[in-house]
């Protein structure tokens, strides 16, 4: 909307041009930074309402396989979930707000946070509406599978003539492999990976919402610079037109996080949900499809990787040999029957992911 308005000022627009960053005719980077900030106020304004609204309707049940972890989380239930629905509206508005809605990428980014925040919130409506346990795996995996196809199908075609726009691109080495048509599997499998990865570490209070400020942060610097035609020939980076429009919502997505981490963190006043775990993870894999930058999105969110990894290899494990390789998986549960305090491996994931979003953003300046 704001970019609307002042391009149809075009004799205010000519003046402003010289001033302007990377591939954006209007103040990129201060339109990041406010669409961080307005995002942020709108999460905090709308929290407390969506939280007694929530209150009313929608309360956690904690309810898993594993006696102990139930008993340690019994603390937790009837606390007010689906709390991505302020999460996602914040994104949401502020991404109508400041970013250029005639970019493909915008309304890429949009319509995967809308897709996969519904799927989300009816998978938790059945959760918490009836006894089920909220959508089947396969079922789930499905539309997710369907949701990224559309997705990927739509970046293929727009990056096909985009250069190094099909590639998979190495960290430091530099090491490309061109994918040509199997970029649409491949972002099936990344979008719909990074949205579970991020779902299954949403398992503590601030856990998932702290560390997507980490790597949300880290992404919306990749988007500026991959945007921006100097800095990306500098970093060696492929220059992808019109990414830089993509930390708008990226920026937006920082600060909606930030805003409810303030009622998530220890104790919780309301937890995100499938309704916003599954859109963040979903928007991060897009941001890296659209940018090159998957090898990155798996330093960067390496908790959330660590995590999935850790469930996958419990699950094979124990079906192999009838033997846990962790006392509960995902891992923040394995530190967690240990007996440490829940704040102090919140804390610990938070370190680690703020971490890994540095060296991802180094990882750039190394090979250059």
């Amino acid at each position: 909307m704001i970019i609307w308005l002042v391009k149809t000022f075009s004799p205010l627009l000519e003046q402003l041009e010289v001033l302007s960053t990377g591939d954006s005719r209007v103040f990129l980077t201060a339109r990041m930074a406010l669409a961080s900030l307005s995002s942020f106020l709108i999460a905090i304004l709308l929290g407390p309402l969506a939280i007694r609204w929530l209150e009313k309707r929608f309360r956690e049940r904690v309810v898993s396989d594993s006696e102990k972890l139930n008993e340690i989380h019994a603390s937790k239930n009837a606390t007010p979930t689906m709390g991505g629905i302020f999460i996602v509206g914040s994104i949401l508005i502020s991404g109508l707000l400041w970013a250029d809605l005639s970019n493909r990428y915008v309304q890429l980014g949009l319509l995967t946070a809308t897709g996969f925040a519904l799927l989300g919130a009816y998978d938790d409506w059945i959760k918490l509406s009836t006894n089920q346990n909220g959508l089947k795996p396969r079922q789930k995996l499905v539309v997710q599978l369907i949701f990224s196809t559309v997705i990927g199908t739509a970046l293929y075609f727009n990056h096909h003539s985009v250069p190094a726009g099909l590639d998979l691109i190495m960290p430091v080495t530099r090491m490309v492999c061109y994918l040509g048509l199997f970029f649409i599997p491949w972002s099936m499998f990344v979008m719909t990976g990074s949205s579970n990865a991020v779902n299954l570490t949403d398992g503590l209070d601030g856990l998932a919402s702290g560390c997507m400020v980490f790597a949300g942060s880290a992404f919306a610097g990749l988007t500026y610079l991959a945007g921006h035609k100097v800095m990306a020939e500098y970093l060696q980076v492929p220059f992808i037109a019109g990414a830089g429009e993509l930390s708008i919502l990226l920026g937006a997505t920082v600060g909606a996080v930030l805003g409810f981490l303030w009622f998530n963190c220890y104790p919780a006043q309301v937890f995100m949900g499938d309704t916003g775990s599954l859109p963040l993870g979903a928007l991060l894999g897009f941001s890296a499809l659209v940018i090159r930058q998957e090898a990155l999105l798996v330093i960067a969110g390496g908790v959330f990787v660590v995590e999935t990894l850790s469930v996958i290899i419990q699950v094979f494990w124990y079906r192999r040999t009838g033997v846990r390789v962790l006392a509960c998986s995902p891992l923040h549960n394995h530190y967690l029957f240990q007996g440490q305090h829940e704040m102090k491996i919140v804390v610990r994931f938070w370190i680690c992911s703020a971490l890994l979003a540095i060296i991802a953003i180094s990882s750039l300046k190394i090979a250059t």
